[in-house]
């Protein structure tokens, strides 16, 4: 998933360096005159060439100084948006990055077949104030049109020399040349990461004396890093997959150590016992983890009747899950302390978490926090701690030999069942009186649902019965937020109704609702108007109308990141349905029995008939979170196979 570079920053040979960008306003008639990109013909742009640089410079106060400049290709109007240009501004306090020299053209064959160029207008540059931490410019590449280069620069200056910039290599539309060139100060020492599955072309270290002068005599040598891909396809989101930035190409700078002007050397990246340390001791977080005295009058009436210690922690998870409305403000650390949040009743992810932390400790349980990143934040960098990767928090506590991972946002969620936005690879566990270590953060449960029908079909088309459907785990709880956005199970009911138009629900039944430990229940006397009228002589019936999988959601030809589930599933559905007597099932679908390598899942399906009743069960069964690529061709064909077979039907013909 990730190569690790570890960078030191020595002295190499007495070489000195210079970037090597190209030449700007200078096109070959061969990429204007290009109607396709030849490595990837379903492109609509492609990155012809793009470089930057960036280094801690000599200007006042030594800032972070980043320099960009891109010529792209576009072949359709589907390209245009790559003429699109923002380019974020991160701020803080009293400082803020700004953007300077900016420079556009757009090449272009007018009617007549010749070439023409237009410059970008500087007054249609535009800064924006986005929010607190945020400006951003943005700029429209003027005349776009079909078989046009774009070629822009910039200049990004950045106070913030601790977050060096970073490159992608990969982003949603191919390059044939993509380089960058790190300028550091030998006084500054990174930590370098490679994301993504792709290698360096050219990956190139030398030196370059005294480059670093920011004033009063100081001096420092520099190395000068190449880092350079060729021919790099587009990086495609398909469905089921973390943050694309774990698995897009790029290069990732962390400070790892800086001297100062006075030769004294600054530790940046920490152990994981002086993350601990700090946590611990911060006001937010280790303080707000120790706030038992919140709890202690409540715990005996929140805990009345419970006859062991699950029942304890069962008690105090549901009553806090009552207690508080989260505001869906994604922290790690309480906003204001949980005392506010327990009088106000709402609060950031972090503020009930850690109440929860409190509370279950406060009942005589053994319960520590939780930190980590979830799905859409990004993996988590493990070979050294750096908390801003972090940015979330939930609950561990130990019963038995048993540890539960808990989250008190969301009051549909049972025991012990993590939401699937923290189900991403593992957690580190903090505690108050030992040392920190990670933990897996996978589903306790799967995602599981049953279907199961009991019709039959009369003289004028209709198949009558009833309709039973039952979800377990992830499904349970996904259907019982369904149901809670309506104002009541009467509106969806009616709601149901109406989104299947064949199928008309006669009463109604749901059970479990209310009880997040329980599978929810649905059970509906249903018609479904089938066929107008059974005077034909032939006529066919597809059994595969529950939550039918009608498209592969796999289409790469290869996937170089893993299918994520979050959680395992399984669907099975069984129909029995009796018929009229004056007909016979003359051919129905072949039995199917198909299944994944290293038990990873199946797919069966079975047509049983008994005189004028037929009886059909599907199965579809995933047995893991996650599939690594070199599993995904096995997974598209079994996916193409569902697809296929749920196409089929049974064919009735009248007897003679």
């Amino acid at each position: 998933m990730k190569k690790h570079l570890l960078i030191y920053l020595l002295l190499l040979a007495g070489i000195k360096a210079y970037a090597q960008d190209f030449d700007y306003g200078k096109y070959a008639a061969d990429e204007l005159n290009m109607k396709t990109y030849s490595k990837d013909s379903a492109a609509n742009a492609v990155v012809l060439r793009e470089f930057g640089t960036a280094q801690i410079s000599n200007r006042e106060g030594s800032p972070l100084v980043f320099e960009y400049h891109v010529r792209i290709k576009i072949f359709n109007s589907k390209g245009f948006k790559h003429g699109d240009v923002i380019i974020r501004l991160h701020k803080q306090e009293e400082r803020e990055e700004t953007v300077e020299g900016v420079e556009g053209i757009t090449f272009y064959n007018d009617e007549n077949g010749i070439a023409q160029s237009y410059a970008l207008d500087k007054s249609k540059i535009y800064k924006e104030n986005k929010s607190k931490y945020l400006n951003q410019v943005r700029f429209a590449m003027p005349n776009l049109k079909d078989g046009c280069i774009i070629e822009y620069k910039y200049t990004l200056v950045s106070p913030f020399v601790f977050n060096f910039k970073s490159w992608d290599f990969q982003t949603d539309i191919p390059k044939v040349y993509s380089e960058y060139i790190a300028h550091i100060p030998a006084v500054y020492n990174y930590n370098v990461s490679l994301r993504g599955g792709r290698k360096l072309t050219k990956n190139a270290a030398v030196l370059e004396r005294e480059c670093f002068t920011p004033g009063g005599g100081f001096k420092a040598d520099c190395s000068v890093i190449t880092y350079a891909m060729t021919d790099i396809p587009a990086f495609v989101e398909e469905k089921y997959m973390t943050a694309p930035s774990n698995f897009i190409s790029a290069i990732y700078f962390e400070l790892s150590e800086f001297t100062d002007y006075h030769g004294i050397k600054h530790k940046i990246t920490k152990q994981w016992t002086d993350v601990d340390d700090e946590l611990k001791r911060d006001e937010m977080f280790g303080k707000q983890m120790k706030r038992k005295d919140l709890f202690k009058d409540k715990i005996p009436a929140i805990t009345a009747g419970a006859t062991d210690d699950l029942a304890k922690a069962k008690a105090v998870y549901s009553y806090l899950q009552k207690w508080f409305k989260w505001d869906n403000d994604v922290e790690k650390y309480s906003v204001d302390g949980i005392k506010k949040a327990l009088d106000k009743r709402s609060g950031s992810s972090a503020d009930i978490n850690l109440a929860l932390v409190s509370a279950l400790s406060a009942a005589g349980l053994q319960s520590e926090a939780v930190i980590l990143s979830t799905r859409n934040n990004g993996l988590i960098n493990k070979l050294f701690p750096v908390v801003s990767e972090f940015n979330y928090v939930i609950a561990q506590v130990d019963i038995g030999d048993q540890k539960y991972l808990l989250d008190a946002t969301d009051p549909l969620l049972p025991f012990g069942l993590l939401p699937i936005r923290c189900i991403n690879d593992q957690g580190r566990v903090i505690s108050l009186d030992k040392p920190s270590y990670w933990t897996d953060l996978k589903a306790s449960q799967k995602e599981s649902s049953v279907y199961n029908l009991n019709l039959a079909l009369d003289e004028n088309g209709k198949l009558k019965g009833t309709m039973s459907h039952y979800s377990f785990g992830y499904e349970a709880y996904n259907k019982r937020n369904k149901i809670k956005k309506f104002n009541s199970v009467d509106e969806y009911v009616e709601n149901l109704d109406e989104s299947m138009p064949k199928i008309k629900i006669l009463k109604s039944e749901i059970q479990n609702l209310d009880d997040n430990e329980k599978p929810l229940s649905e059970v509906y006397e249903i018609e479904i108007n089938a066929y107008e009228k059974l005077g034909k002589e032939q006529f066919s019936f597809n059994p595969f109308f529950m939550d039918r999988t009608t498209e592969n959601p796999f289409k790469l030809q290869e996937r170089t990141y893993p299918v994520n589930w979050g959680a395992p599933s399984e669907t099975k559905t069984m129909i029995r349905v009796i018929f009229p007597e004056q007909y016979e099932i003359v051919s129905k679908p072949a039995d199917i029995g198909i299944a994944l390598p290293a038990h990873g899942g199946q797919y069966q399906t079975q047509i049983d008939v008994d005189g004028s009743a037929f009886s059909f069960s599907e199965v579809k069964q995933l047995n893991k979170s996650v599939y690594e690529p070199e599993e995904y061709p096995y997974l598209k064909e079994l996916f193409n196979k569902i697809v296929q077979s749920e196409r089929a039907e049974i064919i009735f013909k009248k007897k003679k």
